[in-house]
């Protein structure tokens, strides 16, 4: 079950219980509020209530009336008070007013380095919050859980896993603890990609809240882990605490990442059951697992009932009709979503490139790169690599190639996007020495770069290249992968060495209708129609269906052999 929780109202800028320090003149009948203006006589003095006054100011205009005030009041401002100017320009966003107080108090405490690197870390300014986080270690001061907090989150956007990994280190030793660090530690190792870390942290925890239990989940559930994120959920609810919307969102993009529909469709239920459904963020993950599952009528559905979107609900929806090849929707919804102002983020835009290169829209996709240009980074590796393949999918090798080219930090999605691309359109030299680019860039190939440049091996019948490669696949766990397995044996048969084709296939731990077709293609061209039908029976008998092609090619292949032979052994083996 779902709980909701209210949405807390901004404080008054001073409750009636201040008011003896105003004039009766400066109390809102009405609203129940005070409206500071000083008083000629009465005056307030104590740190106590400064603190009080300035966390109330409600925009920063107030806060430097308050601040002048405290400089009228007070010469040099005591510490507890410093902290309270620096917490509320953090609040409003003036870093600069903040750092000020901050270099002008002749003494600070951990509060006060605490509240500087928190704004910092808040608002992105990494850079410096590193710098002021030595500043404070030089300075003798040690960190209190507030702010270990600051920096462990900022490690977490930052990605700085040494950092991170030290700062724990540091807070075991000084022996701090609680829920909140906990949870912030659990965070950073989920961020970083060390599963194992962070379920390692969180299994140490004495007690768990939905905090930390959605962050475990979320953890799993963004690695793609989606099995994992379902134990964890089963475990919460044993522990008898109920999820929130971020723990639903995470569960949902588990389900559509596992085609997990049936649980998806359970959780669904149970959300509209407890009028959850409204929530934007969790309306916008229904749309995306349905879509997902391959229920795009569901999700479009979800979609037009929704009352309030978002520009991810929109790129969802537009990923969804991508990706279940229904582009012509997808570029529809597109244009929807631009006449109703709807501003695009990048992963929207990585979407609509994948459609008009399903419909081979080349012109379309200019157009979507033209805009691109002017309104995004070009340069994002992201938007990059879908360009790339865009160029490539349309047939415009030259294009895909100055995308490349101008990317000034490719991955391996880019790398692997334009050897495919090259393998395709019948450039398979130059696929091979974008390989060739790619590993003296560092850049590690997955699968997929593998078996494209096997295929472009495969089309040269350059047996030296793939033996190359197939001794760098056997350095890496990808040997195993089923699409590497199956260009490998592809290319071997197609290069005329049969023996290693085969010696590929049976080393294979798991086959799939490609690697059979493979080798069964590989002994019909070969004349070893024997072999050829003897892997067709155990196609049958492993329950994988014999495809037209497969058996027009070996027809074809074959057409001396014993076919009475073969009608009589399949009969038999039917029966």
């Amino acid at each position: 079950m779902l709980n909701f929780h209210d949405v807390s109202k901004n404080p008054p800028l001073l409750i009636r219980s201040h008011a003896s320090y105003a004039s009766p003149e400066n109390v809102d009948d009405n609203s129940n509020i005070f409206i500071y203006k000083p008083n000629p006589i009465i005056q307030p003095t104590d740190s106590s209530t400064l603190g009080h006054w300035l966390q109330s100011c409600s925009n920063t205009d107030e806060v430097r009336k308050m601040h002048t005030l405290v400089l009228k009041i007070m010469r040099d401002p005591l510490v507890f008070v410093n902290n309270n100017l620096i917490s509320v320009y953090v609040k409003f966003g003036d870093l600069v007013s903040a750092r000020g107080v901050f270099d002008n108090m002749l003494e600070r405490n951990v509060v006060s380095w605490t509240a500087m690197l928190n704004g910092y870390q808040r608002y992105g300014i990494h850079d410096k919050a590193l710098s002021l986080y030595c500043e404070f270690v030089t300075s003798g001061f040690m960190g209190n859980p507030k702010t270990f907090v600051c920096m462990l989150n900022l490690c977490s956007k930052t990605f700085d896993y040494e950092l991170g990994r030290q700062l724990h280190a540091c807070i075991i030793k000084c022996q701090l603890c609680g829920l909140i660090l906990n949870s912030a530690i659990l965070h950073f190792y989920a961020q970083c990609g060390d599963l194992d870390g962070a379920f390692h942290v969180f299994d140490g925890m004495e007690r768990w809240d939905v905090i930390s239990w959605t962050t475990i989940i979320t953890a799993y559930s963004q690695h793609r882990r989606g099995q994992d994120s379902f134990a964890m959920f089963s475990r919460m609810i044993s522990d008898g605490l109920d999820p929130n919307e971020f723990t639903v969102s995470s569960l949902l993009n588990a389900c559509g990442e596992e085609q997990e529909l049936k649980f998806g469709r359970q959780l669904h239920g149970s959300i509209v059951k407890n009028s959850y459904d409204m929530d934007v963020y969790v309306g916008t993950s229904l749309v995306d697992m349905y879509a997902k599952c391959g229920e795009i009528v569901d999700s479009k559905t979800l979609f037009d009932g929704m009352k309030w979107k978002n520009a991810v609900t929109w790129t969802s929806i537009i990923a969804g009709y991508a990706r279940n090849g229904q582009g012509e929707e997808a570029i529809r919804l597109f244009r929807l979503m631009g006449r109703l102002k709807v501003f695009a983020n990048n992963l929207t835009m990585v979407s609509i490139l994948r459609a008009c290169g399903l419909l081979h829209a080349l012109s379309l996709g200019k157009e979507v790169h033209a805009q691109i240009f002017k309104t995004f980074t070009p340069s994002n590796i992201f938007i990059g690599s879908a360009l790339v393949w865009l160029y490539c999918k349309c047939g415009d090798y030259a294009s895909a190639s100055k995308v490349l080219q101008y990317l000034p930090d490719k991955d391996v999605v880019s790398w692997t996007a334009m050897i495919s691309g090259c393998s395709l359109l019948g450039h398979e030299y130059e696929a091979l020495e974008y390989l060739k680019e790619m590993l003296g860039d560092g850049v590690e190939p997955n699968p997929y770069t593998y078996s494209s440049a096997l295929k472009a091996c495969a089309k040269l019948e350059n047996i030296n290249q793939g033996r190359l490669i197939h001794s760098s696949i056997n350095k890496s766990p990808d040997l195993s992968n089923v699409f590497v397995g199956s260009a490998l044996v592809h290319m071997y048969s197609k290069c005329g060495y049969l023996s290693d084709a085969v010696q590929v296939f049976d080393s294979m731990p798991e086959k799939n209708l490609v690697s059979w077709k493979s080798m069964v293609i590989a002994y019909a061209r070969n004349g070893l129609c024997d072999e050829a039908l003897r892997l067709v029976y155990h196609m049958q008998a492993e329950g994988i269906e014999v495809d037209d092609f497969i058996l027009s090619t070996v027809l074809s292949s074959c057409g001396d052999f014993e076919w009475d032979k073969y009608i009589s052994s399949e009969h038999c083996l039917q029966s």
